[in-house]
């Protein structure tokens, strides 16, 4: 299933196209739906709990034998294998910095990908979000930084951070679009009419 409607995706597609006739900027939009599997994360937890609890419980009570307590071990490690492969619970195992810097990782990825930096005159501009982490960032090519601060964006990115955790996403990227373009016709206004890059919103799922 898709994270937004292809309706919903052209929605975006056409406010990016209103912005880029105002501006040089070239924009580009990606919605991934986690940035990583972390396939390692419920393994640990689930190694580390099985180890430890049914030990410390028969430490403490002294209910179980050898051959008894490696039974529950291993029973309580594939149980727990199964429950931490849910996403929601593998979420919430993760250190939110982890999270976040898996997520700013690829969000660095797309921007070479999607050829952001080889644009006329650096004005690429990437509006990146990943849907698990609740994780938003914008990244600019040096023919806008030099002309704006990065700190401009982060009141833009925080509102976009709200509507995300509310399940707004598809409003967060209008918004989101439509402030960054009001900044973007001030300091990067049009000077000729092109078109390098799709309008589309890219959809990792």
């Amino acid at each position: 299933m898709a994270l937004l409607s292809e309706y919903e995706q052209r929605q975006v597609a056409e406010a990016i196209a209103r912005v880029e006739q105002q501006t040089d900027a070239e924009l580009v939009t990606v919605l991934a739906a986690r940035a990583d599997d972390y396939a390692y994360i419920p393994l640990l937890w689930a190694s580390l709990l099985a180890l430890v609890v049914p030990g410390l419980v028969n430490y403490l009570l002294g209910l179980l034998n050898v051959h008894t307590l490696l039974m529950v071990q291993w029973l309580c490690f594939f149980v727990l294998c199964l429950l931490f492969r849910i996403p929601v619970i593998t979420t919430r195992l993760i250190p939110r910095s982890v999270r976040h810097w898996r997520a700013s990782n690829l969000a660095r990825r797309q921007f070479l990908e999607q050829n952001l930096h080889h644009t006329v005159g650096s004005t690429g501009m990437l509006i990146f979000v990943s849907e698990a982490e609740r994780y938003v960032e914008i990244l600019v090519d040096e023919g806008i930084s030099s002309r704006l601060d990065n700190s401009v964006w982060d009141s833009i990115v925080k509102a976009f951070i709200l509507q995300v955790k509310a399940g707004q996403t598809l409003e967060g990227f209008i918004s989101c679009i439509e402030a960054c373009g009001e900044l973007l016709k001030v300091h990067v206004p049009v000077t000729h009419v092109r078109n390098e890059l799709p309008n589309r919103l890219v959809v990792l799922s």
